[in-house]
């Protein structure tokens, strides 16, 4: 705890704001225990760059802490690209502070000499990705919490590609950062360095949008959409791109149009939960529309709705959106032919079924690490391969690569496009989906998500995966495990022959188990929340769509099994 007060009480110099060292004071005086969950550690990137609650303290987003992170970066970037005019771009979504915090950061990059493009308002986190390569720049940034809850934001660092920072980018840029003290900032502006734009880079996003994921399908006339940004910044692009792909059926929900950090009318602005999507079900039940689409707040998610084969609105997870998408996109390339150096990619605690859909059009198939800037990087990495998709489970999808990340905007146009043609074909996306199963394996998979939250949270997730690997499961829903796959380590071993085989992806606290019938069992804390995830992905065969309801509750009941086997129900 000493430790602790000391670094509290060195934010009471006279470099800080009166209103930060009477708040740090008051902590002192009067809650030990809230001092400790904001000074205990300093704010770190993971997965998804830097996240956390907004407030005082080194553990919270503030001016200070994304100021420090800022001069840092700033320093990397005069390093690297020294003797040259250094340019980044910096975006923002509808959070409470993300205005005046990304006005901070672009004012830290002008102190060092940095020319800065500062977006005028809102925008989406693909046009920010989109914005780097567009405008030449060095390094692009976007203030978003994407999905978390409203006292929550963060800073997404990109890179020349347009792809969030990876290795060994991300490691040097933050041994700069904690070289570093507080008092190293630059505050001071040079605001002839920080140009406000907006429409020009707008127009050209759009129509790169529009141009990716529209394939000219057929009855667009005759087909609807719900369609709600969930108080968040999709609203300034997707009714757009939808009308100039030719969508005049498209109802948008009023109540959650406007941007709003407080999200007032969900639990949760995040479209893997149910309930976000609510509002939006209920209109589409009432005008009988064909899909719902709901994105996050910085419009990287999506979620969408269809009707089943009973003729009711329903939820499809991110690996169906995904696998459907991706299939979509496969056919249309088929049909141009194939070049050979194509590729797809997913996540490794994403659905199978991607790679067996690759080995079925013989498509190269890439997985990654969790945090769709490792799929950034593949492209990076491999100039002379042509990408064609890819998503990952959490609702994130990429079309093509003009966008370096994951991107609702351009993925919802094609979740259109795809089911729009279905129905014109006398189908729809949810009878494709099931044709998928029949052609592919009818895989599942279900996510189990544990929430601990401050520094003795931190110590239980830490726990919880310490015994996930150090007691092995030696079977899973009645079929033996075959493989430990230990992404610590590197290491994939066969437990039945002893046989040893080295991961190459980069190390990470990852576990999974898969067993001889292919159910795999993924664990992994969170790099954005205060949270441990499990995932469980099971399959059979699916003779042929009729079979679907009878099959699919035998899946059902074989995750209820394994939650139980787990102690994860």
């Amino acid at each position: 705890m000493d430790n602790i007060l000391d670094t509290a009480k060195s934010w009471l110099t006279d470099f800080f704001d009166p209103a930060v060292k009477k708040e740090i004071q008051h902590l002192i005086n009067t809650d030990t225990e809230e001092l400790k969950d904001r000074f205990y550690k300093n704010m770190e990137f993971g997965t998804g760059g830097m996240r956390g609650i907004m407030g005082v303290g080194t553990n919270r987003i503030n001016k200070y802490t994304l100021g420090k992170s800022t001069q840092g970066l700033s320093n990397y970037l005069n390093k690297v690209y020294s003797g040259e005019e250094i340019k980044v771009v910096i975006a923002f979504d509808c959070r409470h502070n993300s205005d005046t915090l990304a006005r901070t950061v672009a004012e830290v990059f002008s102190a060092n000499g940095i020319q800065v493009c500062l977006f005028s308002e809102l925008r989406t986190t693909p046009e920010l990705s989109f914005a780097v390569r567009h405008l030449n720049c060095h390094a692009g940034i976007v203030l978003t919490a994407s999905h978390n809850p409203p006292e929550y934001n963060g800073y997404k660092v990109y890179w020349t590609d347009g792809g969030q920072i990876v290795p060994p980018q991300d490691g040097e840029i933050i041994t700069e950062i904690n070289s570093l003290s507080f008092e190293d900032i630059k505050f001071n502006a040079n605001v002839d360095l920080i140009k406000v734009i907006d429409k020009e880079v707008d127009e050209a996003f759009i129509e790169a949008s529009v141009a990716n994921g529209n394939f000219g399908a057929d009855g667009k006339d005759n087909f609807k959409i719900v369609f709600t940004s969930l108080h968040g910044t999709s609203i300034t692009a997707i009714p757009e791109v939808l009308r100039r792909a030719g969508y005049k059926n498209v109802t948008v929900i009023g109540e959650q149009a406007t941007p709003d950090g407080n999200f007032p009318t969900v639990q949760s602005p995040n479209p893997e939960e149910p309930e976000a999507l609510s509002m939006a079900i209920k209109k589409a039940e009432e005008t009988g529309a064909d899909m719902v689409v709901g994105t996050d707040p910085d419009s990287d998610r999506l979620g969408i709705a269809v009707r089943n084969l009973e003729g009711k609105m329903e939820i499809v997870n991110g690996n169906q959106a995904m696998v459907l998408m991706t299939k979509f996109l496969l056919e249309k390339q088929k049909q141009k032919g194939f070049s050979g150096n194509e590729f797809i990619a997913t996540t490794i605690v994403s659905t199978p079924m991607m790679e067996a859909m690759a080995k079925a059009y013989a498509v190269e198939f890439k997985t990654a690490l969790t945090g769709f800037k490792w799929i950034g990087k593949m492209i990076k990495d491999f100039p002379d391969s042509q990408f064609i998709g890819g998503g990952e489970e959490s609702f994130g999808y990429m079309v093509g690569d003009f966008v370096r990340d994951k991107d609702a905007v351009t993925s919802t146009l094609l979740a259109c496009e795809i089911a729009a043609q279905a129905k014109a074909n006398g189908s729809s996306f949810y009878k494709d989906l099931i044709d998928c199963y029949v052609e592919y394996g009818f895989y599942k998979e279900y996510l189990v998500s544990i929430t601990k939250k401050g520094m003795s949270g931190a110590e239980e997730i830490k726990q919880m995966l310490k015994d996930f690997k150090d007691n092995p499961v030696a079977s899973v829903g009645g079929s033996k495990v075959k493989w430990i796959e230990d992404y610590n380590t590197s290491i994939a071993k066969n437990v039945l022959t002893g046989e040893e085989k080295s991961i190459d992806i980069p190390k990470s606290n990852v576990l999974i188990y898969e067993t001889e019938d292919g159910t795999r069992i993924a664990a992994r804390p969170s790099g954005t929340e205060p949270k441990v995830k499990f995932y469980i992905s099971t399959n059979t065969t699916l003779n042929k769509a009729e079979n679907y309801d009878q099959v699919s509750t035998q899946l059902d009941a074989k995750i209820k099994s394994i939650l139980s086997e787990l102690n994860l129900d």
